[in-house]
């Protein structure tokens, strides 16, 4: 342990100090945005250094940023300025950028996603017909007259029987 022991806080007293639930700042945690002390027992130790980390992700939280953009935020200094500190306008491009690049690959997940989910769609209801038959079946309807009314709502339809498409594209039936 390396840092001033009566100037380390426990993870309760930090919490209390900030005003966040003790859960908050494990999260915070698991998530990478704060690495604490730990004490021989294992106990979170806080040090004034954390507190002001935690101050600024409060504070970035509370003007609606999301925690990966935090994430981005924190790697990047602030410098002193009258009145404070601020991101230099090199940083706020690298943040920029840096977000934008995750912006561009969620959209391409969502692409994906949407792809996948109108091929599930199809699937889905190619299959509710054969669903819907196979428990008529086991309720005790008859065969033969499932079967005429399935052809007839295909020809209604337009359609060509899944039997008959296979033999034309020589799937296996």
């Amino acid at each position: 342990m390396s840092k001033d022991s009566s100037a380390l806080l426990t993870v309760r007293d930090a919490a209390e100090r900030l005003g966040v639930t003790p859960r908050t700042l494990k999260y915070y945690e698991e998530r990478g945005l704060v690495s604490p002390t730990r004490s021989e027992g294992r106990y979170r130790l806080y040090d004034e250094e954390d507190l002001k980390r935690f101050g600024r992700i409060l504070r970035l939280r509370s003007l609606g940023f999301s925690l990966h953009s935090i994430t981005e935020m924190l790697k990047r200094p602030l410098e002193p300025v009258e009145g404070g500190h601020r991101y230099s306008t090199d940083s706020l491009r690298q943040i920029r950028d840096a977000i934008s690049d995750q912006v561009e690959a969620l959209d391409a997940r969502i692409e994906t996603m949407r792809r996948e989910l109108k091929e599930a769609q199809k699937l889905r209801a190619e299959l509710s017909p054969d669903l819907d038959y196979l428990e008529r079946r086991l309720a005790g309807e008859n065969a033969d007259a499932l079967l005429e009314q399935r052809r007839n709502a295909f020809a209604k339809a337009g359609n060509t029987p899944p039997a008959k498409r296979a033999k034309k594209s020589g799937e296996p039936t």
